[in-house]
């Protein structure tokens, strides 16, 4: 969230990136509804230094025996002013409030501008896997070896849920392990966070209010289904005071991702390409802001480390701003290659929101160089987002009989080094 004050102050800057992400917003309207704040304010001064002065006078005539009946009406005049400021104040403040939570985070100096045709490649690695035989695509061997009966599950609750079965649910299994594993071992806390949340959640982290009809709602018991862990891990500080010390914090956690795809008309759908549920690991860190940059470069490191150790060829893209997410300064995505789709998928974003999401959820630690509370900055990556892996492992893996070898770092929990044809 942006302040008002930096609004103000910075209104050119916020104009620029608004363009840049391309969003329309009146701030003009904005500071005009903020100037009518600070006037009734100012007013409401005035009138209560009226009172105050009148009062004394009261007070005086009442000393004195006098009569004071008509400055007690005027007194009630002041009184009920006061208090019909009071409430055009009260509404004035929630639309002010209510506004301000639609305007996105500010792009950092390093964002390529422009729509997702600027995104920049900063890098690949491998090779993309080269066959001497026709191969197939995910979701003909995911028939062809059982391992995702997409038919039942759409009886089951529609398309966009996938069932995995068989050797498909423990790859899945497999992997969020493995995954998990990872990065403990890499100096992350494991977290296993509800998944459903209160409506604030979401508010803190940038998904609420404007992105409510992607999200799916429990409405009897006003309840949000998560769309990513980011949601309760980033909630699990709101109003905390972190110790400069305490500093890096670093959390893994798994969770099932509830997305209704409200905006995915027209996109790829086939097979597990694009889910309304689905599974992810997911890292988050509080960090401070004079590290934030130093810390997305790493948190883009570990979650990149996983391709790596699956030996699945991949590129990092640095996203452009009309690209960007509502919440990101910044973010990277991580796409990995699809043989037979021939073309990439993005199985992570990685995001330094600076301090949008802790001026939301009032996330601060204390500056030891001045002994001053500020806020922190979060960031978040996937560590991976399983459905577009699996495509990828079941497409790299695939051998000429249809059969599926697993990735070395993946037998131990897979314990067998292929899934061999029905």
């Amino acid at each position: 969230m942006l302040s008002i004050k930096y609004i103000r102050e910075n209104k050119e800057q916020v104009s620029k990136s608004l363009n840049a992400k391309n969003v329309k917003f009146d701030l003009e309207n904005l500071i005009q509804l903020d100037d009518k704040r600070k006037s009734i304010i100012t007013d409401v001064e005035k009138i209560k230094f009226k009172r105050n002065i009148l009062n004394k006078k009261i007070s005086d005539l009442k000393k004195n025996g006098d009569d004071a009946a008509d400055l007690i009406n005027e007194m009630k005049e002041y009184s009920l002013s006061i208090k019909n400021k009071d409430i055009e104040l009260s509404n004035i403040e929630s639309d002010l409030e209510s506004k301000i939570l639609y305007i996105p985070n500010i792009i950092h100096h390093t964002v390529p501008i422009g729509s997702e045709s600027n995104n920049v490649v900063v890098r690949e690695w491998g090779k993309k896997p080269d066959f001497d035989y026709d191969i197939k695509g995910h979701k003909e061997l995911c028939e062809i070896n059982n391992l995702v009966d997409f038919k039942r599950a759409a009886k089951i609750s529609g398309s966009g849920f996938p069932l995995y079965t068989n050797e498909g649910a423990k790859l899945e299994r497999s992997l969020i392990n493995y995954m998990l594993d990872f990065h403990r071992d890499n100096s992350y806390v494991e977290l296993f966070p509800p998944f459903l949340v209160s409506p604030n959640s979401p508010q803190t982290t940038g998904n609420l209010p404007k992105f409510k009809d992607d999200m799916y709602f429990v409405e009897k018991d006003d309840l949000y289904c998560i769309p990513t862990a980011e949601v309760p891990v980033t909630n699990m500080h709101i109003n905390e005071n972190f110790e400069e010390k305490d500093l890096p914090k670093k959390y893994v956690a798994y969770s099932a991702c509830f997305r209704r795809e409200a905006g995915s008309y027209g996109k790829d759908t086939k097979g597990l390409l694009r889910l309304h549920q689905f599974n992810k690991v997911e890292l988050v860190k509080f960090v401070k802001p004079s590290e934030s940059y130093d810390e997305l470069e790493s948190l883009l490191n570990d979650a990149e480390k996983i391709l790596q150790s699956l030996n699945l060829h991949y590129r990092v893209v640095s996203l452009a701003s009309g690209d960007l997410s509502f919440s990101a300064a910044k973010c990277y995505d991580i796409e990995v290659w699809s043989p037979y789709e021939n073309k990439y998928l993005e199985v992570s974003s990685c995001s330094n929101f600076e301090s949008f999401q802790a001026m939301r959820g009032k996330i601060k630690y204390r500056d030891k160089s001045n002994n001053k509370l500020e806020f922190v900055h979060t960031l978040n990556g996937s560590g991976l987002a399983t459905p577009r892996l699996l495509v990828s492992i079941i497409e790299t893996y695939q051998n000429s009989d249809c059969s599926i070898s697993m990735p070395e770092v993946i037998v131990p929990y897979f314990n067998k080094n292929k899934i061999n044809v029905i």
